[in-house]
Order: structure tokens, then C-alpha cells, then sequence
């Protein structure tokens, strides 16, 4: 039995337009961020959870800095609370029911029940890192990975912002070849590397902590037929050029990059910094407000 764990919360209410700057300077600082709308959406609660305790009012200052920076003309409020304790890990293997999305099962290694006939099987705890399959962006991504393995095949692909490793797994399973997952928190990497070999992909999944495309290893690795970038709004139209140069170029045949983490309000922002780098928008997939884009070149 694990032993109930404390963690502490840092929360801030922003307009909807500031919420991927309190995103940002958050996810700096935090294991998990989440947000919610409140009053109809002209307002986001957005939090971050980490296991030492925080300094509320250093990062109150570099959001309002942030806020000022971008044209924001407010005073947002940071409060840093000790959430009490719980034991997060019991929690999340109870709340993670199995999943069926497309050809993808996803059950957690308690799961002693039947597997659907001719799905590929994904046996996850994702701990502390993000991807579960429950999560509407993570869903996303693997209903368009299973729509692209009917229509072609991948041999090179990089998982951005890898997680608990589901995407990458879920890649290396359904091609039977080498895939890069890179993130930025060793915990995920370290997370991520547990669970492909837990899933029998060890040896084709390569989990790299690095500072993303700028990573040494990453780089090396170009150019990918297939990235697929589960991150969120604003992280993905900065990394826009980088997804540009290390995509496979239109003379060898192109490349496909799945982009996910964004609400359907910020689909535009994020197809147009990336059709600026030559790619073309092939499909979206809804789902929950959540928006998944496939786009090539």
C-alpha cells in the first residue's frame, strides 16, 4: 500500500484570453496543471499541483509580469494551499476504468477482465505522469492514429511531450517500429520507459528528457515521418518552425504531425502558425471541446 502523499496547490482566476499565459508560467512549476471555466467562461481557474511547497508570491509576480507583458491590464491573485493527503496512486488505479478507443484497449495492470478480440492492448499506470486515455486530447490523438494506420504506414515517429508514454507505445504497437518520446520531465521519461517495457516495446521506444525539439537526441533523430504533439495551445504555435524543420521534407515524401492539448477555440491560431511552415490541414477531430489537427506536407 502506498502511503498517503501531500501536495500543494497553486491557484489563479484569469480572464479566458490570459489563460495560456497562467498555463505557462504554472506548468513551470508544477507536476499537473488543469483549468476550468467559470462564469460562462469569461473567467479560468487554473491550478497546479506539486509535491514541495511553493512560493505563492514569487510566481504571483512573474504571472502578473507575464500578463503585463501581453497587454493584460489586471492583478491576478495567486493562492498556494496544502491539499490533504490522499493516496493519489490507489486513487487513480480505482478511477482509470478500462478504455476502447478505435483499435486501442487501455486497462491499467489491476484489470483481470476480458479484451476485446483483435484490439492492441495498452497496459497503463500512468503515476504521476500525464495520459491516461481519459483525458479528451489524449483520446483525440489515438482515434486519429488508428484512422492513419488503416490509410498508411510510419517508419520514423517522435512523441513531443510524451507523458506516461501512451501515444508512443500506442505508435511502436501499432507499426512495429522505433519511436522517440521526449519530454521535458524526467519523471515522464522515466514513466515512460516503465510502461513500454511493460508493453513489450522497450526495445523500439526511446524515452529522452530534453529541453524538446532543441534536444541533442531529438535532433539527431530528424527527420520524423510522424510527430505527434499532445502539449498544449500556446507551446504548440512557439514550436511551430521547429515541427517545420524536423519533419520529413515534401521531397522525401512528406510527413504527418498530430497536434492536440487545445480547446477548439484555439484550433485556428495553431493550424495557421503551422501552415506558415508549409503544412496543410488534412482532418480534425472533436471531441469533449477538445481538438485534435492532423496536418502534412
Amino acid at each position: 500500500m502506498n502511503a498517503p502523499t501531500f501536495l500543494w496547490r497553486i491557484e489563479t482566476q484569469v480572464p479566458a484570453e490570459a489563460r495560456l499565459i497562467a498555463e505557462d508560467i504554472f506548468e513551470t512549476r508544477s507536476m499537473a496543471v488543469t483549468a476550468f471555466e467559470r462564469d460562462g467562461g469569461a473567467l479560468w481557474a487554473v491550478e497546479g499541483f506539486t509535491d514541495a511547497e511553493p512560493d505563492g508570491e514569487t510566481i504571483e509576480k512573474e504571472l502578473n509580469r507575464a500578463l503585463r507583458k501581453a497587454g493584460e491590464e489586471i492583478a491576478a491573485r495567486v493562492i498556494c494551499d496544502l491539499v490533504p493527503p490522499r493516496d493519489w496512486l490507489a486513487d487513480n488505479m480505482n478511477a482509470f476504468p478500462p478504455l476502447h478507443i478505435g483499435r486501442y484497449f487501455i486497462h491499467a495492470s489491476h484489470f483481470d477482465g476480458t479484451r476485446p478480440a483483435g484490439s492492441v492492448q495498452i497496459r497503463l499506470d500512468p503515476g504521476t505522469a500525464f495520459g491516461s486515455g481519459e483525458h479528451a486530447s489524449t483520446a483525440g490523438c489515438l482515434t486519429v492514429l488508428d484512422q492513419l494506420a488503416r490509410e498508411k504506414r510510419f517508419h520514423h515517429p517522435l512523441d513531443m511531450g510524451c507523458g506516461s508514454g501512451i501515444l508512443a507505445i500506442a505508435a511502436a504497437k501499432t507499426w512495429r517500429v522505433p519511436v522517440i518520446a521526449s519530454d521535458h520531465d524526467p519523471e515522464a521519461a522515466r514513466v515512460t520507459t516503465l510502461n513500454a517495457r511493460t508493453n513489450g516495446v522497450g526495445p523500439l521506444v526511446r524515452s529522452i528528457c530534453g529541453a524538446g525539439y532543441q534536444s541533442r537526441p531529438v535532433r539527431r533523430g530528424r527527420p520524423y515521418d510522424l510527430i505527434i504533439a499532445n502539449i498544449l495551445a500556446r507551446p504548440l504555435i512557439a514550436m511551430a518552425a521547429d515541427v517545420g524543420r524536423q519533419l520529413r521534407p515534401t521531397r522525401d515524401g512528406g510527413g504527418t504531425v498530430i497536434l492536440s492539448g487545445l480547446l477548439e477555440r484555439d484550433g485556428n491560431w495553431v493550424a495557421a502558425a503551422h501552415r506558415r511552415q508549409g503544412l496543410t490541414l488534412q482532418r480534425r477531430h472533436l471531441r469533449d471541446g477538445w481538438l485534435t489537427l492532423v496536418m502534412s506536407r
